[in-house]
């Protein structure tokens, strides 16, 4: 499985807006690709000294590399061009690419 994260750290002033608007739109127009089966949400609970903001990191989960790369190609530009629009200079966002090697759930 990919894993694709999405690293955001959004200032206070607009976090909450943000957060609904990725709730109610974002988040919904990524899965209405259909090239993840399913996301994850956390927001990091500690920050540096000087650091700013309230950070996020955002998992999406692609069967495969194709769908990932088909998001990529077809989806990616337009969505992150809305974040841009509603929310320019106002955060700032890294983006990692991983494989999931391993899941342990206790039963």
């Amino acid at each position: 499985m990919i894993v694709y994260n999405v690293t955001i750290n959004i200032e206070e002033d607009v976090h909450d807006s943000w957060l609904n608007w990725m709730k109610e739109e974002h988040l919904p127009m990524v899965m209405d690709t259909g090239k993840f089966v399913r996301y994850h949400m956390l927001k990091l609970l500690d920050r540096q000294e000087d650091e700013t903001g309230i950070t996020y990191a955002i998992q999406y989960f692609a069967e495969s590399m194709d769908d990932y790369l088909d998001y990529l190609n077809e989806h990616a530009a337009t969505l992150q061009a809305e974040t841009k629009k509603h929310f320019e200079g106002k955060f700032v966002a890294f983006r990692t690419l991983l494989e999931l090697d391993h899941t342990y759930e206790k039963i």
